[in-house]
């Protein structure tokens, strides 16, 4: 990859148009929206976003977006199509990286068949979307998986005994400790996992009609909220399954790829500060389209020079030692206390004056 910087799979990779474009701005990879085998059963509807922004300016509504609910649904294209764009790209740009994304129902068949479909047209990887939080848990698709350990693991060993090349996990954040699922996909054989997947939210209810948001028809449904809010949870989910890699698997070779509320290339820092190979961009692509690359880039070889960090693997993980318990918060400070206490400050009496440091000792009770 030229750079870190991915596509995060969603609409910024729906169709070959758009993908084409992405790797003309120079992003380092794209992973295409999630595809399945039966595209027919993928109904989407419309609106289905909805924005959050922070007040404005003279308590103007209009301020800044800072949070994203989309309730949309897989590739709702016919996966042969999808297929054959894959293949056409990367006939078209050999040199670039194509990650397919996937999701299947609870069937060993169906998983297999769809990997298979998607390797034959000669994407570099896989990441398996066990992290979609809304519109089919009913078929044990996305999240109801990545949020049942057993049944992640019984889906990972069928993925991992058909897949020939690497694979990334796609975790979500709605479970209470992201470790576990994250540990069991790497046990599984996945060469990697990527987090966040979006948050289930309700967005907001518009109160002079008092209907929820996003409204179709006057009604809504729970959804996925992603943007500048996010960044702070995703942060935490990353730090934790990069702690837990570390400990567990360090000198494995396993990646990790860092989602959730980049829009600048700080964002993209502290990703890889705690220990993030990639970053992925997706609902900051829809928001500032796909140039914002070039933008990315620059800030993080910004923040590269102001370290003098050369590459990278410099700084990855730099952070991660600085995380510890509060136990450990609170020793660590009662023990600086008592150093700073020992520390004397100027004279402590009349009779410590001495005739040979007369100066220096006056000198250290001046406050100015």
């Amino acid at each position: 990859m030229p750079n870190p910087f991915v596509i995060g799979s969603g609409p910024p990779g729906t169709n070959y148009t758009v993908m084409k474009r992405a790797f003309d701005e120079g992003w380092g990879a794209v992973i295409a929206k999630t595809v399945s085998l039966d595209a027919e059963k993928v109904v989407n509807v419309t609106p289905r976003y909805a924005r959050l922004r922070a007040a404005g300016s003279n308590g103007s509504a209009k301020g800044p977006i800072i949070g994203w609910e989309n309730i949309e649904l897989i590739s709702d294209r016919p996966l042969e199509t999808m297929l054959k764009e894959f293949k056409q790209l990367k006939e078209e740009y050999p040199d670039r990286i194509l990650i397919g994304s996937i999701m299947e129902e609870y069937n060993k068949a169906g998983w297999q068949e769809l990997i298979e479909r998607v390797e034959e047209t000669g994407v570099d990887a896989l990441e398996i979307n066990f992290s979609c939080p809304h519109g089919m848990p009913e078929r044990k698709m996305g999240a109801a998986v990545g949020q049942d350990c057993a049944l992640l693991e019984e889906v990972c060993g069928w993925i991992n005994e058909k897949a020939t090349v690497p694979v990334w996990a796609k975790m979500t954040p709605n479970i209470t400790d992201i470790t576990q699922p994250a540990r069991v996909a790497l046990k599984s054989g996945c060469e990697g996992v990527a987090a966040i997947n979006t948050i289930m939210s309700v967005m907001g209810i518009d109160l002079n009609t008092l209907r929820p948001e996003p409204c179709v028809e006057g009604f809504s449904t729970p959804g996925g909220y992603s943007s500048k809010a996010i960044h702070p949870i995703a942060l935490g989910k990353v730090m934790q399954i990069a702690k837990m890699m570390k400990s567990e698997f360090d000198g494995n070779n396993l990646s990790l790829s860092g989602i959730g509320g980049v829009e600048t290339g700080g964002d993209a820092a502290e990703f890889i500060l705690l220990g993030a190979n990639t970053v992925q961009v997706c609902t900051g692509v829809m928001m500032h389209g796909y140039g914002i690359v070039k933008k990315l880039c620059a800030e993080l070889q910004d923040f590269m020079r102001k370290h003098n960090f050369s590459s990278i693997e410099d700084f990855r993980g730099a952070s991660l030692p600085y995380f510890t318990t509060h136990m450990d918060l609170v020793s660590r400070q009662q023990e600086a206390i008592k150093q700073r206490k020992a520390i004397k400050k100027g004279l402590q009496s009349d009779k410590d004056w001495t005739g040979d440091g007369f100066v220096k000792e006056s000198e250290s009770m001046v406050s100015n």
